[in-house]
């Protein structure tokens, strides 16, 4: 599993102009990509990671300051456009794998306590956020 994840300063995701995922104030907003031997166990160790990844102000963690993540499904973080002009989505886990893993994050998440927004699997998703810093990491597990 993939992430790339950007400490905010609010954000939101909107599916057909209806808003189905947001955060209010500083937290993290992660883009999670699965790929096809990811399990069940990879998503709870990036929940964790995600959790407790001290990239917010001061050097703290969500779970240092209950900061709230926005956790949104992103085939493309597999993409891979080495060769050619067309990326290829090969490496991209298909959807039937891929969304109970990326719902198995979240809820991971709000197991360990935290507050989470979320996006729509699938859907053509607008994202809106102000990247506070600006402060974007890679994560994988």
């Amino acid at each position: 599993m993939r992430a790339v994840v950007q400490r905010v300063n609010g954000a939101r995701v909107e599916v057909a102009g209806e808003t189905v995922g947001e955060i209010v104030g500083e937290g993290l907003c992660a883009l999670v990509g699965v790929t096809h031997d990811d399990t069940p166990e990879k998503a709870a160790q990036l929940a964790r990671k995600l959790w407790s990844v001290r990239i917010l102000q001061g050097e703290k963690s969500c779970s240092d300051d209950g900061a709230p993540l926005l956790v949104i499904s992103q085939f493309t973080l597999y993409g891979d456009a080495r060769k050619g002009r067309r990326p290829t989505w090969q490496a991209a886990a298909p959807g039937p794998v891929a969304e109970p893993l990326v719902d198995e994050v979240v809820a991971q998440l709000r197991a360990l306590g935290a507050q989470v927004g979320t996006g729509r699997f699938g859907a053509d998703m607008k994202v809106s956020l102000t990247n506070d810093g600006p402060f974007t990491v890679l994560l994988e597990v």
